[in-house]
């Protein structure tokens, strides 16, 4: 009875420890390594899914720039938009984000006092032009610029460093799309989503209202067209990556809600990202060439008067030196198989010892019992 036992036994050992070992055989680890990041001259892809609750799509403008000095203005290209309704539902097809369509004027004739001629309809992509030259209100760096769109007049404007925040009086502007959108999506939200390709350097991208350009050596966003309105920049970052996913990757601004604690956010989102480049390499030796990050978030709160923070949404990245490499590997059937015959060996061998000193055991008892050594 006492062997029996120690067979069922020493079985159901045996069988926990080979379905132990087979859980190990079937599972992928992987093994991560640190060395100096060596890469020169990459780019780096930045995915990116973003709903601003109550920020109209024509109101913002997406900028990248970096510390080698390249600037991209009003990026479009890969960039998708969707108008949201108060309450987030979408109120139009996907459409790609198209910067020039609210710079273009619509087809209609300038009035005649911009230059005594009548209006051209000709012109890059179909924009009616005037064939004369138009004013620029004072605005002109000498005499004789003209001012034929609302845009030039715009730039002229800010080339002196003037305000243009009221356009009721600029001819130009009678049939500007750009100041038409703001007022016909005023309380919207808007949800964008697309791909940045940047240089492998830091610097940063944002989300800002108006139009940016570059004065000197600032960077400014005209939100005068915007008036007194105030801009709440409440947001969900639905997905925000540098690079492609592995298994097993976790991004952590992936479904992050922002300014959700107050009633208004209007102010500067800041997010301070640590970018690690990453390799990954799966069981089938393919590499896959991607970066991790962590981040750190920061408010300001918008103080005092208008522009002095500019509302927005800012993602400043910097790149980590120590590049991370992971390994995916699993045991060989080989050393699987080598595990098996050493759990059933070792379990035969400790199951014999113990079968062995209890059957003897059990016999000196017997014999000194009968030997009437024990009562």
């Amino acid at each position: 009875m006492s062997g029996g036992i120690i067979t069922i036994v020493s079985s159901v050992v045996m069988v926990l420890l080979f379905l132990s070992e087979l859980r190990l055989f079937l599972t992928t680890s992987s093994a991560h390594e640190l060395s100096v990041d060596v890469g020169r001259g990459e780019k780096i892809m930045i995915h990116f899914d973003v709903t601003f609750h109550k920020v109209p799509c024509s109101w913002l403008s997406l900028d990248a720039m970096d510390i080698s000095g390249e600037l991209h203005l009003d990026l479009d290209h890969d960039v998708y938009k969707q108008r949201l309704s108060k309450n987030g539902t979408p109120l139009k097809e996907v459409e790609k984000h198209n910067v020039d369509a609210t710079k273009k004027k619509a087809p209609a004739a300038v009035n005649a006092t911009l230059a005594g001629h009548e209006a051209g309809a000709g012109g890059e992509n179909g924009t009616a032009l005037a064939t004369g030259c138009g004013s620029c209100y004072g605005a002109e760096d000498k005499q004789g610029d003209c001012c034929n769109t609302c845009d030039e007049v715009r730039a002229a404007y800010r080339r002196k460093g003037w305000a243009l925040s009221n356009v009721d009086h600029i001819e130009q502007c009678a049939h500007d799309l750009y100041t038409e959108s703001i007022k016909e999506q005023a309380g919207e939200g808007c949800h964008m989503w697309g791909m940045l390709e940047v240089n492998k350097v830091a610097g940063n991208f944002h989300f800002a209202p108006g139009r940016s350009y570059q004065q000197g050596s600032m960077h400014v966003h005209d939100i005068a067209p915007f008036g007194d309105a105030v801009i709440d920049f409440h947001h969900t970052i639905h997905k925000l990556s540098f690079g492609e996913p592995y298994p097993g990757m976790k991004n952590p601004l992936d479904g992050a809600k922002a300014g959700q604690a107050t009633a208004v956010a209007t102010g500067m989102f800041q997010y301070f990202l640590k970018v690690v480049p990453t390799s990954y390499t799966d069981l089938s030796n393919k590499t896959l060439s991607t970066n991790q990050f962590s981040v750190t978030e920061n408010f300001r709160e918008a103080q005092g008067g208008a522009g002095r923070t500019l509302p927005g949404v800012f993602f400043f990245y910097d790149l980590s030196p120590i590049k991370v490499k992971i390994v995916e590997h699993s045991s060989s059937f080989l050393s699987f198989l080598t595990s098996v015959c050493a759990i059933v060996g070792g379990v035969f061998t400790v199951s014999g010892i113990v079968d062995a000193f209890v059957y003897t055991g059990t016999r000196l008892i017997k014999k000194k019992m009968e030997l009437g050594k024990f009562s």
